[in-house]
């Protein structure tokens, strides 16, 4: 099979062959369809992701296909020949940039027959977290939420769903352009960040709303401009650190009304809950998935053009996600 190869962290990327891999116990093989980048991806090419693997390595964190092959136990065999969303192992074995990978049955959702290979590459991450940051405002009686980097995937769900569940959500982006894709989307409140009176209208803004969840994809400065600017009693949550620089907090922002910083990923998210809950969520993202919450997709290029398609993704990550194809028969090919 061919797979995209990272040999040094911070490197670029090649495709080369591989033996197809064969599932073990409570195991599948699945024959990928796509997969997208993501900026987790991104990390986990510089070397900064929470999981490293022992180079080479094959990257790639979500993606789609069909099992194909199966390793012993009960719900393996359930999976033979369904088209399921996937996850790679953190931390071991292969990614999704590859014709084919193994992967455990617990990183596997099957696709309900209304949700296409595109759309179930990009079904766990941004779909889950979003999801996730919906439970964590509500459990905390969070009237309104900022988010960052709004104008990314992610960003755009967080919009919808706020529409939907009618928590307002402060949108932080980098360009008027960015501020007007909110507008377009029903979102109401947008911030451009690179404004000289930001902070002056994200502090206006969170107090009026009483926005007291804050979440933070892009750290270094504006991890402490987000505690300057929130209510008393808020906690800024970081998810992400795009900007590439450590979170600059000004103690005093923390003491002076009682606030916090605290961190997030999906994974022990996903962790604490049981495997019921886990159906359930599943359940509503393809549901959601149905209603308006798909993902723009930029373009779809085939595996051998990786580091293309990652050079592009990078230039220009608010035009949507650049998908990885590894069959043009499931999912097209942009010419």
């Amino acid at each position: 099979m061919q797979a995209v190869t990272l040999d040094a962290y911070g490197g670029s990327v090649s495709v080369k062959q591989y033996p197809v891999p064969k599932p073990g116990p409570g195991h599948v093989l699945v024959r990928m369809a796509a997969s997208p980048i993501n900026p987790s991806d991104l990390a986990f090419l510089r070397g900064t992701y929470r999981h490293r693997k022992p180079l080479p390595a094959i990257p790639g964190i979500e993606g789609s296909g069909t099992v194909v092959a199966v390793g012993s136990g009960f719900y393996p065999r359930v999976l033979l020949g369904r088209r399921v969303a996937c996850s790679s192992l953190p931390g071991a074995g292969g990614g999704t940039w590859a014709e084919y990978m193994a992967t455990s049955t617990r990183l596997c959702v099957p696709l309900r027959k209304h949700i296409t290979l595109e759309q179930g590459a990009m079904m766990l991450v941004n779909p889950l977290t979003a999801l996730a940051f919906l439970e964590i405002a509500r459990r905390g009686k969070h009237s309104a939420v900022v988010n960052t980097a709004a104008a990314s995937a992610l960003g755009r769900m967080m919009v919808r769903l706020g529409l939907q569940h009618r928590i307002p959500i402060v949108s932080v982006v980098r360009r008027k352009d960015h501020v007007d894709l909110i507008h377009a989307l029903g979102g109401t409140h947008a911030l451009d960040s690179s404004q000289p009176d930001f902070l002056v209208q994200l502090r206006t803004l969170t107090h009026r709303l009483n926005a007291t969840l804050l979440l933070d994809a892009v750290t270094g400065s504006l991890t402490n401009q987000l505690l300057e600017a929130a209510p008393a009693g808020s906690t800024v949550v970081v998810y992400g650190s795009l900007s590439g620089e450590a979170c600059r907090i000004d103690p005093r922002a923390l003491i002076n009304g009682d606030k916090r910083v605290a961190g997030f990923y999906l994974a022990d998210w996903l962790a604490r809950k049981n495997p019921l809950q886990i159906l359930q969520i599943t359940r509503q993202v393809q549901r959601l998935l149905g209603t308006g919450l798909q993902t723009v997709v930029q373009r779809r290029l085939p595996l051998a053009t990786a580091q293309q398609a990652i050079d592009l993704y990078q230039d220009a990550s608010s035009a949507g996600k650049v998908l990885l194809v590894m069959d043009p028969h499931a999912v097209r090919v942009d010419t």
